[in-house]
């Protein structure tokens, strides 16, 4: 692990990163608040007994957005959970702070995406002016029921930018294709959506650049996904696609609760029940027998959007550079047109 710096005088590391990411919130809030009647986002302050607390901004019944949650939270504890790192198992039980903002936005028209950001960041040991150990984790993904091409395209040069902006553009293509493998259902044999980037036990190449990527993350879904919503909500559509919602929905639930790593750090932390679960959607359904007509825009959510692949166009910068590691695949298949 890289260097710990020294905080400037009278503000630790944990409140540099604190104070960040309780700006994000407050930007994305702004974000829907811009957008929706007064009394949508609603929000709640709570202390966690064990030390720390959060803020949770919950969206309800508005009008371009269903459902969903904008929330931040700040905790501490006397002994880390194990599912919140796999590189360093021995920090596992180790005194700790961390902290972080996630997002889940899940839209009313099926036509426009669910959209999910989260960036996080821990802190190990005692003295809060110079931990024993940190990293950052974060991301952001796009879940789409009816799949456009260019939507894709500009969510992962969205992603791109966001490696770029901190100086780390090479990173790109490894940390999408760690998108593509965290957010899978191996049970189904599919993607919960079309990926953007994830990253996780961040602690280099120092802590200035790895500080930067989170910021950058936030900022970049920001710019991203709330044009991509003011155009899509505008589609008409029908009972059948609202009905296709919520069997996609479904899928989402099923992620949620079986494999992922921060519902289950919430949980197993003792974080509140009310906002780690926020990020379900308000309507779902499963229909086992359910199959989209051949050709249909159902059948290709499944057969070209959902199966990881290139979004990039030819010669963006990051698609040229690559840190895949050892176990890399072939190049994924490029975008074609539908």
């Amino acid at each position: 692990m890289a260097d710990i710096p020294h905080p400037p005088p009278g503000e630790s590391l944990p409140a540099q990163v604190a104070e960040a990411f309780r700006g994000l919130q407050d930007a994305l809030s702004a974000e829907i608040e811009a957008r929706e009647p007064a009394g949508t986002l609603r929000e709640e302050r709570w202390d966690r007994p064990e030390g720390g607390g959060g803020i949770t901004r919950a969206v309800r019944g508005g009008n371009l957005l269903e459902c969903g949650g904008v929330n931040f939270s700040r905790i501490r504890g006397a002994h880390l959970p194990g599912p919140a790192t796999e590189r360093h198992p021995e920090w596992a039980g180790l005194p700790f702070e961390a902290m972080g903002v996630s997002v889940v936005l899940h839209p009313r028209n099926p036509f426009a995406p669910t959209s999910h950001l989260n960036v996080r960041a821990f802190f190990l040991g005692e003295d809060r002016d110079r931990p024993e150990g940190w990293w950052f984790g974060g991301g952001f993904d796009l879940s789409p029921t009816y799949g456009f091409p260019e939507d894709a395209v500009r969510w992962h040069e969205a992603a791109a930018r966001a490696c770029t902006g901190a100086g780390l553009a090479e990173r790109y293509r490894g940390w999408k294709r760690e998108c593509d493998r965290y957010f899978s259902l191996p049970h189904r044999g599919e993607q919960r959506g079309i990926g953007g980037i994830f990253f996780d036990d961040l602690d280099g190449p120092d802590f200035a650049t790895a500080f930067a990527l989170a910021r950058h993350t936030g900022d970049e879904y920001r710019r991203a996904y709330f044009p991509l919503l003011d155009h899509r909500s505008g589609h008409p559509y029908t009972a059948r696609h609202r009905a296709f919602q919520e069997l996609r929905r479904g899928r989402y639930v099923e992620f949620n609760l079986l494999y992922d790593r921060g519902t289950r750090f919430g949980l197993l932390s003792g974080g509140r029940t009310a906002s780690i679960l926020v990020s379900l959607p308000a309507r779902v359904r499963w229909d086992e027998s359910f199959r989209p007509e051949p050709g249909s825009p159902e059948e290709t959510l499944t057969t070209h959007f959902l199966q990881p692949r290139q979004w990039l166009r030819p010669g963006t910068p990051p698609e040229t550079e690559g840190d895949e590691g050892p176990d890399a695949p072939a190049n994924d298949p490029e975008p074609k047109p539908l």
